[in-house]
């Protein structure tokens, strides 16, 4: 039994020790209140999208994707800070050598939120697949770090199976072509970008690190601009496929203003 929790430790402290440049950010950096956003111009609409290519965890295996693989169709790629944290914490409070860890504040990150996102997202792609757009997960972690996260059931803090491909970006080049990354941590912000067809960036969102994303606004939107792109009319406040559009003019705008009644 020692034997065993011995090569379970030594296990666990490489895990640890790979993490280690990042483990060694001091509390304040990771203290939402007090980041500071170190590199973060995030793209904005009309900006192309990077080229970006790299492995990811495709249906429980590793696979190779690009920016020219979804050449067609419409695209959200999502960025979250870190995975396995969780599992980590989980798994080293087994074992004897979590006394070195248990204070540490690196275990206070907000990661705790990202596999609440990545399987709200996974859950739900059937849906956006029907509007001929995919789904894409990326954070700055190794394509190992993600299988191992995939393999782990959701009940203990893991993905489970997972319907949309999850893409390492170890070397940060992704999320920094982006500009979502922060250059003192080393991770990501929850960045979200909508690419259209043409590999036109749409629409974009940073979140601070505790908060997740709305699944249900991120479909909003996406089918908000595909009623734009198909009827040349504009999507007011709130707008769901149910509601009036606008007629851009003068005159045209008009007859949406007489039927909500906000305006004289």
């Amino acid at each position: 039994m020692l034997q065993e929790e011995s090569k379970s430790s030594k296990m666990i402290r490489s895990i640890l020790a790979a993490a280690s440049p990042l483990r060694r950010i001091s509390a304040a950096r990771l203290c939402t209140s007090s980041i500071t956003l170190t590199g973060v111009r995030p793209l904005g609409p009309k900006n192309k999208a990077p080229d970006f290519s790299g492995t990811a965890v495709v249906n429980g295996n590793f696979k190779t994707i690009s920016m020219k693989d979804y050449k067609g169709k419409w695209l959200i790629i999502f960025f979250y800070p870190l995975d396995l944290i969780s599992i980590m914490a989980n798994t080293v409070a087994q074992w004897r050598c979590f006394s070195i860890w248990r204070d540490d504040p690196w275990f206070d990150s907000d990661t705790f939120v990202c596999p609440t996102e990545i399987t709200a997202f996974s859950d739900r792609c059937a849906e956006f697949q029907k509007l001929n757009a995919e789904l894409v997960a990326c954070s700055c972690d190794s394509h190992f770090s993600h299988l191992a996260w995939v393999q782990t059931p959701r009940s203990e803090g893991g993905l489970g199976d997972m319907q949309i491909p999850v893409l390492a970006d170890f070397n940060k080049d992704i999320a920094n072509a982006f500009g979502v990354l922060d250059h003192e941590t080393g991770i990501s912000y929850r960045g979200l970008f909508l690419i259209d067809p043409n590999g036109e960036i749409r629409h974009s969102l940073v979140n601070d690190l505790p908060v997740g994303r709305s699944v249900d606004e991120a479909f909003r939107t996406l089918k908000a601009f595909q009623f734009v792109e198909k009827h040349g009319e504009v999507c007011p406040a709130n707008w769901s496929d149910d509601k009036p559009t606008i007629k851009p003019g003068v005159k045209e705008s008009k007859e949406y203003f007489r039927k909500v009644g906000g305006h004289t």
